[in-house]
């Protein structure tokens, strides 16, 4: 069933996915969810990426551990997991938001990260700016070219899970509204674990 941003959910959940494309705020989002829960943050990209970004090879195996415990937040990404997460979940958020925002956010803080040097998950740090003209999977050629696909993927999802719940968020104010009101409303209703 798809909500909208002011809908009440009608019980807590205790796994949850936040979908959307690659700069879209999925990670944000997901650690404020666990703190206002009190749910487990487990950053999908922290299990992918290696040194060096190379993917890791227990990836798939951290995963499948992961979404066996009763409760935790995480971003659905990675085609490798995609479904085994999405399974698991009882509540999806899906950050559908317009692409001039996620580019405006994904450039931002690209930027941000490569001039801060942001040290990212296992070493990591933003390849120089110029390769975003040279590497076809540049995180902001990939958030422009993969932005269609997560409505796909949600499509999807509801035909085979029908009975999901998924908020749909389409705008910033959407996402504020929607923490600041039905958020807290499961933290009082049902409190933390």
């Amino acid at each position: 069933m798809i909500l909208g941003p002011g809908d009440r959910l009608p019980q807590r959940p205790s796994r949850i996915v936040v979908a959307g494309t690659s700069g879209s705020g999925k990670t944000t989002l997901s650690a404020a969810i666990a703190a206002v829960l009190d749910l487990e943050h487990v950053e999908i990209d922290a299990l992918f990426h290696g040194p060096d970004w190379t993917p890791r090879e227990a990836f798939e195996l951290d995963v499948a551990t992961f979404i066996e415990r009763p409760s935790w937040v995480t971003e659905w990404t990675y085609g490798l997991v995609r479904d085994r997460v999405a399974d698991r979940a009882d509540l999806v958020i899906w950050l559908d938001l317009p692409r001039h925002m996620v580019m405006r956010q994904v450039i931002e803080r690209t930027l941000r990260r490569r001039c801060q040097r942001e040290v990212l998950w296992n070493g990591n740090i933003e390849p120089p700016i110029h390769r975003i003209v040279l590497d076809k999977d540049h995180i902001v050629r990939w958030a422009w070219k993969t932005h269609h696909q997560t409505a796909v993927r949600i499509d999807r999802l509801i035909e085979r899970r029908p009975e999901l719940n998924v908020v749909r968020l389409r705008s910033r104010s959407e996402v504020n509204q929607w923490a600041s009101g039905s958020l807290v409303d499961v933290r009082e209703r049902w409190g933390g674990y």
